[in-house]
């Protein structure tokens, strides 16, 4: 075979692969947040809806308690409403102002994730949720 089309071939192969894994991953499906509910010991999941940039749920917990649930909608991270926050609102403004949000307010803590309002670095008024532990914005949407 000749060895300019081998090496074309396999190019092409590779530029296909490093595409792929470049690809940004979709937001789960409602289907997918019942399946990682459940994996993780959470009965009676109810009222599952993706609203704020996060997917929101009821559930019981494996103890058998009523909790809500928060949802990262790329990664699944599941955020209960009983978890405590290893950040201080000092902290999530901090971190907010080092990726480049302008004008952070409204800056409280429920339901197992932090809730802000700001200006994104487009200069766009956003509503964001934000993990409690690492400060990464897992939410925005349009205020």
């Amino acid at each position: 075979m000749n060895k300019t089309i081998v090496l074309t071939a396999l190019l092409s192969l590779s530029t296909v692969a490093f595409a792929q894994d470049a690809a940004p991953k979709a937001p789960l499906t409602e289907a997918q947040v019942r399946a990682r509910l459940t994996e993780q010991g959470y009965t009676k999941v109810n009222d599952v809806k993706f609203e704020d940039g996060v997917w929101k749920a009821d559930a019981r917990s494996a103890e058998g308690e009523r909790v809500d649930l928060r949802l990262d909608a790329k990664t699944g991270q599941v955020y209960p409403d009983q978890q405590v926050a290893n950040l201080s609102e000092a902290d999530v403004r901090a971190r907010l102002s080092a990726e480049g949000y302008t004008n952070v307010h409204d800056v409280d803590y429920e339901d197992g994730i932090w809730n802000a309002e700001a200006d994104d670095p487009a200069g766009k008024d956003v509503e964001l949720k934000i993990d409690p532990t690492t400060g990464k914005v897992i939410g925005k949407e349009k205020d």
